[in-house]
């Protein structure tokens, strides 16, 4: 049964602290010790054992028994802790890299921490200082950590110290043991201890002289015995030193186990089968432990062989740390303890159950399971509102609403109990008052319950008509994923949604399920409907355009009805009236627009009513826009005259021209009708036009029909022969093309071999032959076709594939390019080899009409199944990088003070987006205000003939005498909060904060300023004086009597009314867009860069023109970026050139940076031995010198060959010989042929052999090395690219890495050259460019796919990886650097690290951010949640009298009249 949900506010949770239990806490928490391997007493039968793991003091696991320490059952008992005494100690796997870090800091004597007087007192300043974050403390931990590692003795007992580490790593028993390399740092010079250590080994050599090769290897081992004494020594205050809080009873030997808690068996239950148990892997385990202790403890008694005892006790400590992280150990590598071989299955250990997707963590704290939801199958219904949802009854009955008995509802409340569950509308339960458990109301007498329903009662009733609740698609990839609708109960069995509301789900019919969640108070229902409405939802807030509009069929309605030819009699118009409204609308009849032979009204009238039905309607839009499929009019004729009616012109809510499609009704544009509805007039206008639009589209288009059948693809005869001779004409071009190239006269393309060129010029010429017959196809087709109807509406599908469906279906593209060789030099076997023709490389000449041929067939289904392929591939790795985006920005939220902050209070911005704009309400380009388009508004509404224009100076002072008032308040403040004077206003320390504002007044001011001089120019033309400046009295009044003032008033009239209603909107909208305090913005910035994610591709793009030069983009690009990898793919640095004109300049550069080896100058390098000499001899080829334009002479090669790296050449035996030789002289170097003359007294032959040989040596490896020697250029850099942009200017595209070297070559523009990788710019430039570079590669990326992103979103992205001062991706690594806060850090990844590490560190998690909240179930501080409501104390008598509500005081003062 459900618990019921009571508005009683939760106890606030202020932090939470971490900690190890100490042996003492372990024994007093503990009701039993545990010192029995046997689970069973099976003399009594099965049960369990005294002293066994399953003894009953521990708890129970099933109803058979009671618990023997508290008697209850298996719901009332939540079980107790046992213990089990360890024969050694071991250490905790969890805190064993905490262990070695002690270790390394401490001396292995006498456990003084490893610091002089001095450079203690001043950590432990720096580790006591107030309001310390973990981050801090931890970084000071770090350096302290790297101090000690450098002592090489104790300074309190002067015992010499070396390396503390790992014995192995890996997962065998050595992973867990630690070794003490004592004499790693002595030196040369034996100290007397190494001597004593020495001599310690003397008589195991002489016993077994096979050992005596692993002398090096010789390691002290710490085994948990010595380190446990250790800790025990260490003084209190160096327990502070190490991190170890000793004020909170921390000590550093509570993280070595002595005894080991025995978890209550509620949480490892048996399973019962046929006097058969099967038992949790955590007894088993914890039987094992109890079993070896007690071998050990045995064979300590009565003696046993050392080896034996080192053996058990590894395996005691293999098994207590597979106990506690079953990764810890491989159990292949085990030696089992029942003698018998186990299997290998890991077992779920402590960590493996907090750990990964289905752990504690984000399986259940986190999770998403609920109460009070339904699921079921979703359906379409046009006739429903965008915010209404036709739920079940079925689900009706079940989702309850707890509503409180009061006075008003107390009637209806009774009916439902008297319902009860089984009818609809009735109720599940009753709370009553004085009563803690619910009355089923499925059982009992309800007349009775009815009766005695009080005020105050709490019943739990069904989901009625009107209820509010929430709607949810998973994947949920953004906000609008989950919304809130009001329930209409209907029969059947699916959820029922108008299709304009598919596209925020991305829901489909295709058999989706959505899921209903229904709030369970008034607060929760008030916020849904006020927050995540439908109406409040209209627009996405990843870039402020309608998401919520027409779709398909929707489209395809409209655009039938606006058409120019569609005209309706009375009745059929009355008809239409009728389906759209909702029978309480007056619709107000324009005059018809024929009047004889008969009564005709167009279907524009028809939509314009639909927008504006009656006078009483306040909505009045102004709408210019193109129609997807604008065809310009012939020249000097305006817009409207478009031959195929392409251009919307909306005036007073009439529609002029143009016909209703994709882009003026659907979502994605910003200059739509519902959008400038929803802009000017609110949402429910705009959603009372969108249910209007919905139900006269559906019923129009089931009376009219609308429907595809093959007739509607069935090609004429002229259509297959025209396309037949182009194909065929095509063919032949790419024959001679294929013959051109097997010849080898193919003339390459800039950057391209001869290949990629043949490659290229094919490619081309079969793209343009689908696109010449698909466009006589789409003429040759009629206007009534239904699938090009689609298509030119926009409703579905494109003339594309109208054209692959009646002509031809065109080339195959496997990653860009034709299909490969799949065989041995051809893509099928039947083909002929190194065929290169386009049957044979996958073009399809068929339509889908006329069937594929079988390879056809083939080629299509390799290329399909390439799509399946990466959109799999792709949702995985989207799917992932939402997830850490959002876990990184989640907390930040926009303020009071307008910084968006970080739920610890650290700022990320100072003002979100540099101008405290929300995206969500954004007209034009991120623009709060579309001005073109509110000018015309306001210029419409306000037109009246009688108006007086205003001269063009008049435009200009009513604008400033409106704004400057408004700029005046405006006040600047310095850093100390005095106001700053105006002449102090330039100076740099003094930041505007109004900057923005002030841009906003100014752009005002510039566009009215534009209209007032494109008024003086038109003056001019009709021979009048301009009056940009105010003239003299009797220039006006002469002006004022000339007759060419009636056409310019007719051509370009501004009035005051007009400027003024201007000014007002476009001040109100501003005002308007504000970002609201409290706003999430970290999260919907996250979402608005990882949704749009799952629509990009995963491929890699080429630079246009030039084959070669690849550039990543799509997801991985984005991963790159966020990661902030160190390596990425393609790194290209854009420079670009001082003298930009010019190819040979542009080569010279090029030269100056692109790596120039010797071999690639060089003609030969032979070697020569002559005259007791031995020397390389390089000749150098000047003409290629000269082609490439290197400046490099024979001396400059010669002296980069002496100073090549590594080679160790002397300068003296590189000589320049001719005009193209260079000798380098093979020598041996000076310490070896010392070496050797000495050895010459003794053998005097051998050692000129050895000479000899090595010359030799020495020889050939210069002769492999001196041609990858680099004589010119940025060694980094493998390749250099000059590219001509589109204006014609050159700029070199440099792949690799060395910005700075590039920068400061000669002939490069240092300061306009940039680079693709972010930590390099973050290296050369430092931080503020980092985060430039981030904000403009992400929106690079994202436009290049078409994905319009406000740039606020990713500014935020990029203030997060910069605003610690160094770029941090967005990673596990990251993110610890970003984030103090334990519980995020454990729900996000490393789990069980975090939370070791917090309870060594003895760390204080505050609960502030979102995870953490979610958690504890706490109220996050973002949204509603970022304020405190607070209550005044001084509270007078009157003030607690009861007072009558609202209602109760109407129908009081109803009842006295």
């Amino acid at each position: 049964m459900k618990e019921v949900v009571v508005d009683v506010a939760p106890k606030c949770i202020k932090g939470i602290e971490f900690g190890a239990l100490s042996a003492k806490d372990i024994i007093a928490q503990s009701e039993v010790e545990v010192h029995t391997r046997d689970l069973y007493d099976l003399e009594k039968g099965r049960i369990p054992k005294d002293g066994g793991a399953l003894d009953t003091k521990m708890g129970i696991s099933s109803n058979a028994n009671e618990c023997a320490t508290c008697h209850g059952n298996l719901a009332s008992c939540h079980g107790h802790f046992g213990h089990i005494k360890l024969a050694l100690p071991v250490f905790h796997v969890g805190y064993f890299k905490a262990t070695i870090q002690v270790l390394q800091c401490i001396c292995k004597n006498c456990s003084a921490v490893l610091l002089d007087e001095q450079t203690k007192r001043s950590f432990l300043n720096d580790l006591r200082r107030p309001h310390i974050d973990n981050l801090r403390r931890m970084k000071i931990l770090k350096k302290l950590l790297e101090q000690c590692k450098k002592q090489r003795r104790c300074l309190n007992c002067n015992h010499v110290n070396g390396v503390v580490k790992k014995a192995a790593s890996g997962a065998g028993p050595a992973a867990l043991k630690i070794v003490h390399d004592t004499f790693r740092w002595i030196g040369k010079k034996a100290t007397p201890e190494k001597d004593l250590w020495d001599k310690e080994f003397d008589e195991v050599f002489s016993r077994n002289p096979e050992l005596e090769k692993f002398v090096k290897r010789i390691h002290d081992d710490l085994n948990p015995l010595k380190v446990l004494n250790l800790f025990k020594q260490i003084s209190p205050s160096d327990c502070e030193l190490l991190g170890i809080d000793s004020a909170r009873g921390g000590r550093p030997e509570m993280y070595i186990w002595r005894y080991l808690p025995a978890p209550p068996v509620c949480i490892r239950p048996s399973v019962m089968m046929d006097a058969q148990s099967n038992e949790d892997d955590l007894t088993i385990k914890l039987t094992e432990i109890v079993w070896t202790s007690s071998l050990i403890k045995a064979g300590i008694e009565k003696g046993i062989s050392i080896n034996n005892l080192m053996e058990q006790w590894d395996y005691l400590q293999l098994s207590v740390a597979m106990y506690i992280n079953s990764d810890s150990a491989n159990p292949a590598l085990l030696p089992s303890s029942g003698g018998g071989s186990k299997s290998s299955k890991p077992i779920r250990g402590f960590c493996q159950r907090l750990k990964g997707k289905q752990g504690r963590f984000r399986g259940n704290l986190s999770g998403k399971r609920v109460d009070f939801s339904g699921r079921t199958v979703i359906s379409p219904d046009p006739n429903l509102k965008i915010d209404e949802v036709a739920v079940p009854d079925r689900v009706a009955k079940v989702l309850t609403y707890p509503e409180k008995c009061t006075r008003y509802n107390r009637k209806k409340l009774q009916k439902l109990i008297l319902s009860g569950p089984n009818v609809h509308p009735g109720a599940n339960y009753l709370l009553k008052q004085n009563e803690s458990a619910k009355r089923n109301l499925r059982f009992g007498d309800r007349v009775k319950l009815a009766k005695n329903l009080h005020i105050g009662d709490v019943v739990e009733r069904h989901i009625e008509d009107g209820d509010i609740v929430l709607f949810n698609r998973q994947p949920s990839l953004h906000r609008l994923s989950i919304l809130s609708h009001y329930a209409k109960i209907r029969p059947w069995r699916t959820f029922r949604l108008n299709e304009c509301v598919c596209t925020p789900y991305n829901a489909d019919f295709d058999g989706d399920e959505m899921n209903i969640h229904v709030p369970q108070t008034e607060e929760a229902r008030a916020e849904a409907i006020n927050l995540m409405g439908v109406k409040n939802n209209l627009l996405t807030p990843k870039s402020g355009e309608p998401i919520i509009a027409a779709t398909q069929d929707f489209i395809t309605g409209s655009y039938l009805v606006s058409h120019k030819d569609s005209f309706f009699d009375r009745a059929s118009l009355v008809q239409l009236l009728c389906m759209m409204s909702d029978a309480d609308i007056q619709f107000d009849i324009p005059p018809p627009a024929i009047f004889k032979p008969v009564m005709l009204w167009t279907g524009k009238q028809v939509f314009s009513l639909l927008i504006k039905p009656n006078k009483k309607s306040n909505v009045v839009i102004n709408l210019d826009a193109k129609n997807k499929t604008y065809t310009p009019p012939a020249k000097g004729f305006p817009n409207e005259m478009s031959p195929n009616d392409g251009f919307v012109i909306i005036r007073g809510s009439q529609i002029l021209s143009g016909v209703m499609d994709k882009s003026t009704l659907g979502d994605g544009k910003k200059h739509s009708v519902f959008y400038t509805i929803l802009r000017d007039y609110g949402p429910d206008e705009a959603a009372n036009a969108m249910n209007r639009m919905a139900k006269l589209c559906a019923r129009y288009l089931g009376n009219r029909g609308f429907s595809i059948g093959i007739n509607d693809v069935i090609p004429g005869s002229d259509l297959k022969q025209k396309k037949e001779l182009m194909v065929e004409q095509a063919y032949l071009k790419c024959d001679e093309l294929i013959d051109l190239y097997n010849r080898g006269n193919l003339e390459t393309q800039p950057g391209c071999n001869e290949e990629q060129t043949l490659e290229a010029k094919i490619g081309g010429l079969l793209s343009k032959v689908r696109e010449e017959v698909g466009e006589i196809c789409i003429n040759e087709l009629d206007s009534a076709n239904a699938p090009l109807i689609m298509a030119t509406c926009g409703s579905k599908g494109s003339t594309l594939n109208v054209s692959q469906m009646v002509a031809v279906v065109g080339q195959q593209i496997i990653s860009g390019n034709r299909v490969p060789d799949g065989f041995q030099d051809r893509s099928l076997p039947h083909f002929t080899k190194n065929s290169k023709t386009p049957q044979s490389k996958g073009f399809v000449r068929n339509s889908f009409f006329s069937g594929l041929t079988p390879p056809e067939f083939l080629f299509h289904s390799i290329s399909g199944r390439e799509g399946l392929v990466d959109t799999a591939v792709k949702t995985a790795e989207t799917g992932y990088m939402s997830r850490r985006l959002m876990k990184s920005l989640d907390d930040l939220s926009a303020q009071y003070d307008h910084t968006v902050r970080n739920s610890s209070n650290g700022i990320v911005q100072f003002t979100y987006g540099g101008d405290g704009l929300d995206p969500f309400d954004m007209e034009g380009d991120a623009r709060p205000v579309n001005f073109v388009r509110q000018w015309d508004h306001a210029y419409n509404i306000t037109f009246d003939i009688e108006d007086k224009g205003l001269l063009p100076y008049q435009i200009i002072e009513l604008v400033d005498s409106i704004l400057h008032p408004l700029e005046d308040r405006l006040v600047r403040y310095d850093n100390v909060g005095k106001i700053i004077p105006l002449e102090d206003s330039d100076k740099i320390e003094y930041i505007d904060q109004n900057d923005a504002e002030r841009e906003f007044y100014q752009s005002i001011r510039e566009f009215t300023t534009n209209k007032a001089t494109k008024l003086a120019e038109i003056r001019e033309k009709k021979m009048l004086k301009p009056f940009l400046t105010e003239p003299a009295e009797d220039f006006i009044r002469l002006d004022e009597s000339d007759e060419s003032l009636v056409a310019i008033n007719q051509l370009s009239k501004v009035s005051a009314n007009s400027i003024n209603k201007f000014l007002e909107q476009c001040i109100y909208k501003y005002s308007r867009a504000k970002v609201e305090p409290g706003t999430a913005v970290g999260a919907i910035g996250a979402q608005s860069i990882g949704e749009p994610g799952t629509q990009m591709t995963l491929k890699t793009f080429h630079f246009a023109g030039v084959a070669s030069m690849n550039v990543t983009l799509g997801v991985p690009r984005i991963k790159e970026i966020i990661n902030a990898s160190k390596v990425i793919s393609t790194p290209i640095i854009n420079s670009v050139l001082v003298n930009d004109d010019d190819e040979i300049a542009a080569r010279v550069v090029k030269g100056r940076v692109e790596k120039t080896l010797l071999e690639d100058v060089a003609y030969f390098i032979e070697d020569v031995y002559k005259n007791n000499m031995a020397y390389l001899s390089i000749k150098i080829d000047l003409n290629t010198i000269e082609k490439l334009q290197l400046e490099l002479n024979i001396e400059s090669i010669a002296h980069s060959i002496a100073n090549a790296p590594k080679l160790k050449i002397l300068a003296g035996d590189v000589s320049v010989t001719g005009k193209d030789r260079i000798n380098v002289l093979v020598t041996l170097r000076e310490p070896k042929s010392i070496n050797l003359m000495k050895n010459a007294s003794a053998d005097y032959k051998g050692t000129d052999a050895s000479i000899v040989n090595s010359l030799f040596f020495r020889m050939q490896h210069l002769k492999r090395a001196l041609p990858r020697i680099c004589i010119k250029g940025l060694p980094d850099i493998s390749r250099a690219v000059i590219n001509i942009r589109d204006d014609g200017k050159k700029e070199l595209l440099v792949e690799g890495y060395g910005l700075k070297e590039v920068m400061s070559t000669d002939g490069v523009v240092g300061t306009k050259t940039s680079t693709n990788h972010i930590l390099e710019v973050f290296q050369v430039l430092g931080i503020e460019a980092a985060r430039a570079s981030i904000i403009g590669e992400i929106d690079y990326t994202m436009s290049k796919h078409g994905m319009s992103v406000d740039p606020r979103h990713i500014q935020l992205l990029g203030d997060v990886m910069t605003y610690k001062g160094e770029v941090l991706g967005i990673t596990r690594f990251g993110l610890s650097k970003m984030r103090d806060s334990v519980l995020q850090l454990a729900s996000f990844e490393k789990t069980t690290d975090h939370l070791f590490d917090a309870s060594f560190y003895m760390k204080n998690d505050k609960i502030e951010g979102v995870s953490e909240c979610i958690i504890l179930g706490q109220t996050m501080n973002i949204g509603t949640g970022a304020f405190k409501l607070v209550n005044s104390f001084d509270v007078d008598k009157k003030a607690l009298e009861m007072k009558p509500t609202l209602f109760e005081g109407m129908c009081e003062v109803s009842a006295t009249a």
